[in-house]
This record gives C-alpha cells, sequence and structure tokens, in this order.
C-alpha cells in the first residue's frame, strides 16, 4: 500500500493564516486612518498659515486690487475677474491656480470674513475640521485665539 503525498494546505491552516492576518489588521488599520487624518489636518493648516496659498494670494490680491476682497465670495474674487472695467485693469489674477483650491482637505468649502471680527484689519479664513460642523473644537482657522 502506498499512501500519496498531499500537497496544499488544510483548511484549518487556511483559517488559522486568516485569523492572524485579521488581527494584525486589526491593530494596523486605526493607526493607518488616524495618521491619514493628522495629514488632512496639516494640510489645512498649512493652507490657512502666514506663507500658506491664500496668504500669497490674498496679499497678491491686495496689491494689485488696493484693497482686499470682500463679501462671503471673497475667495472666488481671487479666480474671477472682476466685472467692473477699472477694477479689471487692476487684476492680475487668477490668483490661485484653480477653484478646487478653494476647499479643504474634507471637499468642504473654506470660509472667508473680511474684516475679520478678531481683527478688522485683516482677513479670516478657516475650515470646518474633520467633522464638517463649524464652530466646533476641530475647525482650523487663520488665526490664533489669544489675538
Amino acid at each position: 500500500m502506498h499512501r500519496q503525498k498531499r500537497s496544499g494546505f488544510t483548511l484549518f491552516e487556511v483559517l488559522l493564516v486568516i485569523a492572524i492576518l485579521a488581527l494584525l489588521a486589526a491593530f494596523v488599520a486605526p493607526q493607518l486612518f488616524r495618521t491619514g487624518e493628522k495629514a488632512k489636518i496639516d494640510m489645512a493648516q498649512n493652507a490657512l498659515g502666514p506663507t500658506g496659498p491664500f496668504a500669497t494670494a490674498l496679499n497678491l490680491y491686495r496689491t494689485h486690487m488696493g484693497k482686499l476682497p470682500e463679501g462671503e465670495d471673497g475667495l472666488k474674487q481671487l479666480l474671477e475677474k472682476p466685472e467692473d472695467e477699472d477694477a479689471e485693469k487692476k487684476w492680475g489674477g487668477p490668483y490661485l491656480d484653480n477653484e478646487n483650491m478653494l476647499k479643504d482637505p474634507w471637499d468642504h468649502e473654506y470660509h472667508y470674513r473680511f474684516p475679520g471680527e478678531i481683527d478688522e484689519k485683516t482677513y479670516e479664513i478657516w475650515s470646518d475640521g474633520p467633522d464638517g460642523e463649524e464652530g466646533t473644537e476641530d475647525d482650523i482657522k487663520s488665526w490664533t485665539e489669544d489675538q
């Protein structure tokens, strides 16, 4: 009588490997998601910082136009030519690369206000942060609370 040699894995071995992989994923996945969220927060903070694209674009706009954009659509004024002929002659934009820059890393519109409530001489830009709700702890702002 000859015994046949089997090649391959038993069902138990396959299930054991799957269980080990699932256990590893349970520990690693949350770390990866936290790292991704931290990167998005850093991106928003950099965009709103004093050397970020909004500060650069707004300062250049102010240099060309003699004033900062006003109104709720203030950031859109960095992309769209003014309709007024005199203003159009001064306008040197677009001051941002594209309309996607008006959205934060969570795909929510950035908010803009000029004159600011904290300092009437400057602008304020903020993101609603990861939760997408304005006025919560995770909001990301271009100003600090002690200003």
